[in-house]
C-alpha cells in the first residue's frame, strides 16, 4: 500500500512539474502580450491619477473626466511637438555633421598621450568615419524596422484607455478570482500597488522634467551646441536610474569636447551637480511617501529584464519592480516572515 501511495504521489509530482514547465513555456512564448498589458496598466494608472485629481476639483463623471484629460494631453503634446520637434530635427542633423569632427578630436587627444599610442594607432581603423557609415546604415535599418512597433504602441494606448475608463470592473474580476478568505488582502494589495505605482510615476515625471529644464538652461548658459537635444536625452533617461543619467551625460560631453576640453569639464561639473540633486534631493523628496527603490535593486532589475526581453525589458523594469516590491512586503514579509516563529 505504501509503495502504491508513493508511486501515486510521484506520478502527481511529475505531472505537476510537467504542467508547470509547459505553463512557463507558454507564458514565455506570449511574453510580449504581458509586456503590452503591463505597459497599458502603467499608462492607465497615470491616467487614473490625473482623472482623480480632476474629479477632486470638478464633480463630473469618470468618462467625461477621462475625455478632458485625453484632450489636455493631446493639445499639450501638439504644442510641445510644434515647439520642440522642428528644433530637435535641426539639431539631430547637426549632430550627424559634428560626429566625424568629434572622432577626429578624440583621435587628436589620444595621439598626445604616450601611454595610449597603441590605442591611437588602432582607432583610425576601428572608429573611422568610413567604417562607421555602414554601421550607421544598419542602425537606420533597425530604426525603420522598429517603426513597425507603432501598432503595439496604439494597442497599449487603447488598452490603457479601456482600463482607465472602468477600473472597478477589472478590479472586481481580479478580486472575484481569488478565494473569499483572501479577498480583503487582495483589495489592500491592489490599493497599495496602485498608490506605489502612481506615486513612482508622478515622482519620476516631475524629476525628469526638472532635470530636462535645468540641463537645458545650464547648457544654454555655457553656450554648448545642441543644448535642447542633449537636455531631452538627459531628461528621458532619468526614468532609467543608475544607467540612464551616466549614459545621457556622454552626449553633451562629446559635443562640448568639439569646442574645447575646458568646456567639456564645465559640462561634466554641471551634470555631476544635477545628477546629485536628482539622486539625493528630488527623488527622495518625491518618493519618500510611496516607494523608493534601492539603486542595487533597480540596477539588477534593469540588467535582468534587459537580458531577457531587450529594450522593452529595460523600460518596464522599474515600474514592475515597484509592484513586485509592494507584493513582497505585503505577502511574503507580513504574511509569512513576520509570523514565522
Amino acid at each position: 500500500m505504501e509503495k502504491k501511495a508513493i508511486s501515486k504521489m510521484s506520478s502527481r509530482t511529475l505531472l505537476a512539474t510537467i504542467t508547470l514547465l509547459l505553463l512557463f513555456s507558454l507564458i514565455w512564448q506570449i511574453r510580449w502580450v504581458f509586456i503590452v498589458f503591463f505597459g497599458a496598466i502603467v499608462i492607465a494608472v497615470t491616467l487614473d491619477v490625473l482623472i482623480e485629481k480632476l474629479q477632486s476639483y470638478i464633480k463630473i463623471s469618470r468618462s467625461l473626466a477621462l475625455l478632458l484629460v485625453l484632450l489636455v494631453l493631446v493639445i499639450s503634446g501638439i504644442f510641445v511637438f510644434n515647439l520642440l520637434v522642428p528644433e530637435l530635427i535641426t539639431q539631430v542633423k547637426e549632430l550627424g555633421n559634428l560626429f566625424p569632427t568629434l572622432l577626429e578630436k578624440i583621435n587628436s587627444i589620444l595621439s598626445k598621450q604616450q601611454l595610449l599610442n597603441g590605442l591611437q594607432q588602432a582607432s583610425p581603423d576601428q572608429f573611422s568615419w568610413v567604417k562607421i557609415q555602414p554601421f550607421g546604415s544598419k542602425l537606420l535599418g533597425f530604426a525603420g524596422g522598429a517603426a513597425n512597433s507603432i501598432i503595439q504602441v496604439v494597442l497599449i494606448t487603447l488598452l490603457s484607455i479601456l482600463l482607465a475608463l472602468d477600473p472597478l470592473a477589472h478590479r472586481k474580476i481580479v478580486i472575484s478570482s481569488t478565494p473569499k478568505r483572501y479577498r480583503q488582502d487582495i483589495i489592500e494589495l491592489l490599493d497599495e500597488c496602485r498608490i506605489a505605482l502612481g506615486g513612482w510615476l508622478a515622482g519620476m515625471t516631475i524629476s525628469a522634467t526638472t532635470i530636462f529644464g535645468l540641463t537645458w538652461i545650464g547648457l544654454a548658459i555655457l553656450k554648448v551646441p545642441l543644448a535642447l537635444l542633449s537636455a531631452l536625452v538627459c531628461g528621458l533617461l532619468t526614468f532609467v536610474p543608475t544607467i540612464g543619467p551616466t549614459t545621457s551625460t556622454l552626449l553633451p560631453l562629446g559635443i562640448a569636447l568639439i569646442i574645447s576640453p575646458s568646456l567639456m569639464f564645465k559640462v561634466l561639473i554641471l551634470r555631476i551637480i544635477l545628477q546629485n540633486i536628482e539622486a539625493f534631493l528630488l527623488t527622495p523628496l518625491l518618493l519618500n511617501r510611496t516607494v523608493n527603490l534601492l539603486p542595487t535593486i533597480a540596477l539588477m532589475a534593469q540588467l535582468t529584464l534587459g537580458a531577457l526581453l531587450g529594450l522593452p525589458g529595460v523600460l518596464i523594469a522599474l515600474p514592475l519592480t515597484v509592484v513586485i516590491q509592494v507584493c513582497i512586503q505585503k505577502i511574503i514579509v507580513k504574511k509569512v516572515m513576520d509570523k514565522w516563529v
